[in-house]
C-alpha cells in the first residue's frame, strides 16, 4: 500500500516521525512536503498536493495522511476534492470508526494534540482497519457522493 503524506509547519516534525515508522513497517511512503521547516507555510498547498497525488495513484489501495496543528484545516481542504473521505482522528477508536464505517481514504491528524507514540498507534489502527462494507455504510457513502452533483 502506498501512503502519501503531507504537513505544514505545525505537522512537520510528526510527519517525519511517521514517515520513519511507516517505512520501517514496510509501507511505500511518498512525502508531499514540506521538505524543510518553514514557519510561514500554508496547509492548503500541502493538502492539495497530497490529495492530487493520491487521486492520480495507480495503486487503488493508496491512502493519504495530512497533518497540521489542529488537523481541521487539512481535513476541510482535503474534503473539497471529489472522491475524498478525509477524517479528523485523534485516538484509536476514531481511527477504527473512520475506516470501518466511513471507508476514509485520508487521515487528518492534529499535531498539537498527538505525540509520536500515540500518533503511531492511531496510524496503525487506521491502516489496519478494513472497511466493513455493510449496506448502510455503502448507502451513506453514496449519499455523500451525491451531495455535490
Amino acid at each position: 500500500m502506498k501512503i502519501y503524506i503531507g504537513a505544514d509547519h505545525n505537522g512537520f516534525t510528526l510527519k517525519n516521525e511517521l514517515i520513519n515508522m511507516l517505512t520501517r513497517s514496510g509501507y511505500e511512503v511518498v512525502d508531499e512536503g514540506d521538505r524543510k521547516l518553514l514557519t510561514d507555510d500554508d496547509f492548503p498547498q500541502f493538502a492539495a498536493k497530497t490529495i492530487k497525488a493520491l487521486l492520480s495513484s495507480d495503486d487503488s489501495e493508496s491512502r493519504a495522511i495530512l497533518i497540521c496543528g489542529s488537523g481541521q484545516g487539512m481535513c476541510m481542504a482535503a474534503n473539497r476534492f471529489p472522491g475524498i473521505r478525509a477524517s479528523l482522528v485523534w485516538d484509536v477508536n476514531s481511527a477504527y470508526e473512520s475506516r470501518n464505517d466511513d471507508d476514509a481514504n485520508v487521515l487528518c491528524l492534529p499535531a498539537n494534540i498527538l505525540k509520536s507514540e500515540r500518533a503511531n498507534a492511531v496510524v496503525h489502527a487506521w491502516l489496519s482497519t478494513p472497511f466493513a462494507g455493510a449496506s448502510r455504510f455503502k448507502r451513506r457513502i453514496k449519499e455523500m457522493d451525491e451531495l455535490v452533483k
